[in-house]
């Protein structure tokens, strides 16, 4: 390969990553303003039940009852492995730069492992957006979040899809209820977390704690 062709090569990629990352900044920007929306909506409706809050230009959370969700948009772009059902696809396999994409993660935290500053508690990804150059989406998540691969072809994100992801995340959220741990992992406690107030912190709470949680079988 000549220096000319390495050159057309890598701008020729560079353009493409660049469309794809600008598509997925859209995507964001569009879910951020119908995460809003439709906090707003369900404050004026239940008060102080409902909040919408912008964290930085990659993530905004909103919170509503006993949970928060999370959404991160990721900076850079990436593309499934071979093995990936995505690649088999026709829609993929017709232009292979269908499967450069960027993401959009969502995580479901506990309200008061916020509000209580409990560092240790865990939070659960349950869905990430996939968006290529087409502006086509599909969602790798659980239950209700997760849209089947076979739909990326003609999954396109418009206001209506991106509030159905919103709306579908809040969804699961509220349905994925907070499990009692086992016993024998919480029957212990320290003096010292006694002492300074720490018993809260010190133990680790999340919705699935010492429970089997994959995404094959939820």
């Amino acid at each position: 390969m000549t220096t000319e062709e390495l050159g057309q090569q890598i701008h020729k990629k560079t353009l493409l990553l660049n469309d794809v990352i600008d598509k997925t900044r859209t995507t964001f920007e569009l879910m951020r303003e119908q995460a809003r929306q439709i906090m707003k909506y369900m404050s004026e409706k239940y008060p102080d039940e409902f909040f919408f809050e912008d964290k930085n230009q990659n993530e905004f959370e909103i919170r509503f009852g006993s949970d928060i969700l999370a959404f991160i948009m990721h900076t850079n772009v990436f593309e499934f492995s071979r093995n990936h059902e995505v690649m088999r696809l026709p829609y993929v396999q017709q232009d292979k730069d269908r499967s450069f994409c960027g993401m959009i993660n969502i995580y479901n935290f506990l309200t008061d492992s916020f509000d209580y500053n409990r560092d240790y508690d865990l939070g659960y990804l349950i869905g990430r957006v996939f968006v290529n150059k087409d502006n086509h989406y599909f969602i790798e998540g659980k239950r209700e979040v997760g849209l089947l691969y076979s739909s990326f072809n003609k999954a396109e994100i418009t206001e209506d899809s991106v509030a159905d992801i919103i709306r579908s995340s809040m969804e699961y959220a509220n349905n994925f209820d907070l499990l009692t741990p086992p016993f024998d992992e919480v029957k212990e406690i320290s003096v010292g977390e006694i002492r300074t107030s720490a018993a809260s912190k010190g133990k680790i709470t999340a919705k699935r704690l010492g429970f089997e949680f994959q995404q094959d079988n939820d």
